[in-house]
């Protein structure tokens, strides 16, 4: 549904939200690590992410990324897919046409229409906290572990 690169823009989002509730900065590495993120791929997310005031990154010594806990708290899910992905998951039409209205509808608009109010609730009511208290919790992973590991 996201692109890959939403997708791993959102579990960086999340590891870096835990990690920053502990009182932890993390480095470009250990969120590719992380997320299963080719590093240079992960450093293009993380520097649309930094623009758009979704993390923030400090350099030098004991430098990386972090997202306050205010900020966790009021970034909404839609706001890292509005700046990695754009509004067209939500906005565009099911099929991929140019044209697509209530007047002049594709075969699967009307369905679809149901689906994306669906998605824009869940987008615009789930914060960034709110995604990594449940990770932190361990209801939900960002990556499957190797028992070996």
């Amino acid at each position: 549904m996201f692109s890959k690169a939403c997708e791993y823009g959102i579990r960086a989002s999340i590891f870096i939200a835990t990690k920053s509730s502990k009182g932890i900065r993390v480095g470009i590495k250990d969120v590719a690590k992380e997320i299963d993120s080719p590093e240079p791929f992960t450093a293009k997310i993380m520097q649309i992410l930094t623009k758009n005031r979704i993390i923030v990154s400090a350099k030098g010594v004991g430098g990386g990324f972090e997202v306050s806990n205010e900020m966790a708290k009021s970034i909404k899910l839609i706001q890292i897919v509005d700046a990695i992905d754009g509004d067209n998951i939500y906005k565009g039409c099911g099929i991929g046409l140019k044209e697509c209205s209530e007047t002049h509808p594709c075969p699967v608009h009307n369905d679809f229409k149901k689906i994306r109010e669906l998605l824009v609730a869940m987008l615009t009511t789930t914060t960034l906290e709110d995604l990594a208290s449940g990770v932190k919790a361990g209801d939900f992973h960002l990556k499957i572990v190797n028992k070996s590991e």
